[in-house]
C-alpha cells in the first residue's frame, strides 16, 4: 500500500549524503489513489498510509473516508466516460 522512498542520488547507506548522525529527508507516501481497467470496466481504490490513519481521530478518518470515496467515484466515473467516447481497438492479430 503506502511506501517510502530514499532521497534520490544516493544509493550507499547513508542516503542524506551528509556526516552520521543528521538528519536525513525521505519521500514518504500517504495516499494512493489507483484507477485500473479492464476492457471497459473500470476500478477506482484508494489507500492510505497505515500511521496516518492510526493518527486521525474517528471523525477525521471517517471524513477522509467520505472524501476519498467521492474522488474515487469521480475519478472513476470520469474515467469510464473517456473510454466510452474512444474507439475500441479494432480485432487483429497476437
Amino acid at each position: 500500500m503506502a511506501t517510502s522512498t530514499p532521497p534520490s542520488g544516493h544509493s550507499d547507506g547513508n542516503p542524506s549524503g551528509d556526516s552520521p548522525g543528521e538528519a536525513s529527508s525521505w519521500d514518504v507516501e500517504l495516499l494512493r489513489v489507483l484507477v485500473s481497467r479492464q476492457g471497459t470496466q473500470v476500478d477506482a481504490q484508494w489507500a492510505i498510509h497505515p500511521q496516518l490513519k492510526h493518527d486521525l481521530q474517528p471523525d477525521e478518518w471517517k471524513e477522509v473516508n467520505d472524501l476519498m470515496t467521492q474522488i474515487t467515484t469521480l475519478v472513476g466515473n470520469r474515467f469510464s466516460q473517456v473510454l466510452s467516447h474512444v474507439e475500441p481497438d479494432p480485432p487483429g492479430h497476437a
